[in-house]
């Protein structure tokens, strides 16, 4: 695809909800990120020179995400090296305050309103509600947390439905500052309820490799401890490749289902495989187990053996839960991270995309 041509060699701090100021300079490039669906939000273009990757910001008003579920910063439209690219719309429809409508390795935080464990009526499946930090002990017209939102409403007495609708009541202050290489992000949040936070997230294309880490720092700055779980959904689409035979899942472990996941796919020692087309609406999903304490177990590879393409990711920290989520558009290893941050205290964590492709 011929992309159009756009500035990349830009400095600014982008201080959203105030003003949205950019200086650019310098050399002109063509990238595949330049032109992408949708793409008329307020966004940058990073690039080190073999990655280009095309990065959506917060805004309340015009981002290109306004909803509840996903944290808004790192909204990554499209990565590409050497003419392939490996994330895009993969919904039908899109719709900015639509709760999935959302590309990239995107985070999600979450807590458990069921402990983990294992259901007793139906053994070998897991035993997880989602939640949402304090839902559970909010009153209807009261609030609740989702770290990268900000303040929300609890309007029932219904369970969290992380799909649902629920008002934004506060969403913070959010500052970002846009180097040629990295974009860094600061939400800023004085809940109510003890709630408080300093959120940063630093996305940054690797010099001269095909990497792109995400740096994060929670900070509590309240009354209230932390406590949630924090993962990135992935969205990973290789060229726009539909789900199917050629695509295979690499992990470090055997991975092991917990409960059936989809005849589309099986588990072949340490990787899963597709053997099938997966049809629309459905898909291949499940919880996985096999993995341990141990660091060097968050680490899965996305790969389409036909064409050699693909993304591994890794962390420095071990994993706590994996849930694994495909449907026809895209592929999602979904690695937890558990996250218990005492007020005053800051939990780091890194996570680390590396990309691969054939030349042209």
């Amino acid at each position: 695809m011929q992309g159009w041509k756009v500035l990349t060699r830009s400095r600014c701090i982008a201080v959203l909800g105030i003003a949205f100021a950019m200086g650019c300079a310098a050399a002109e490039t063509f990238s595949d990120c330049a032109e992408v669906p949708h793409g008329d939000h307020p966004k940058i273009l990073l690039t080190n020179g073999k990655l280009n990757a095309l990065v959506f910001l917060p805004d309340a008003r015009n981002g290109y995400y306004r909803s509840t579920r996903f944290d808004w910063s790192g909204v990554v439209g499209c990565v590409s090296l050497n003419g392939h690219t490996f994330f895009g719309e993969w919904f039908a429809q899109y719709d900015p305050l639509k709760n999935d409508s959302i590309t990239g390795p995107v985070e999600e935080f979450r807590s458990d309103d069921v402990p983990m464990g294992y259901n007793a009526q139906r053994p070998g499946e897991l035993s997880v509600r989602p939640g949402a930090i304090g839902y559970t002990e909010a009153r209807p017209g009261e609030t609740f947390l989702k770290p990268g939102v900000g303040v929300l409403g609890k309007v029932n007495d219904s369970p969290y439905q992380f799909g649902g609708a629920y008002p934004i009541i506060d969403a913070g202050k959010w500052t970002v500052k846009v180097q040629k290489r990295s974009v860094r992000f600061r939400q800023v949040l004085h809940g109510p309820d003890g709630y408080a936070y300093v959120y940063e997230k630093t996305l940054m294309l690797n010099k001269n490799e095909p990497v792109m880490t995400l740096r994060h720092s929670l900070k509590n700055t309240g009354k209230k401890a932390i406590e949630t779980y924090v993962y990135d959904h992935d969205f990973f689409m290789l060229d726009g490749k539909p789900t199917g035979p050629g695509m295979v899942v690499h992990f470090t472990f055997e991975p092991r289902p917990v409960g059936e996941i989809g005849a589309a796919a099986k588990i072949e020692g340490k990787d899963l495989v597709y053997v099938d087309a997966l049809a629309p609406r459905k898909g291949v999903a499940g919880y996985l187990t096999g993995y341990s304490d141990d660091i060097r177990d968050f680490d899965f590879t996305v790969e389409d053996t036909r064409s050699k393409v693909g993304v591994q990711q890794t962390s420095d920290h071990p994993l706590a839960r994996l849930y694994f989520w495909s449907i026809q558009t895209t592929i999602c290893p979904e690695g937890y991270i558990r996250l218990n941050v005492a007020p005053g205290e800051t939990s780091r964590w890194t996570l680390r995309y590396r990309f691969f492709a054939p030349r042209s």
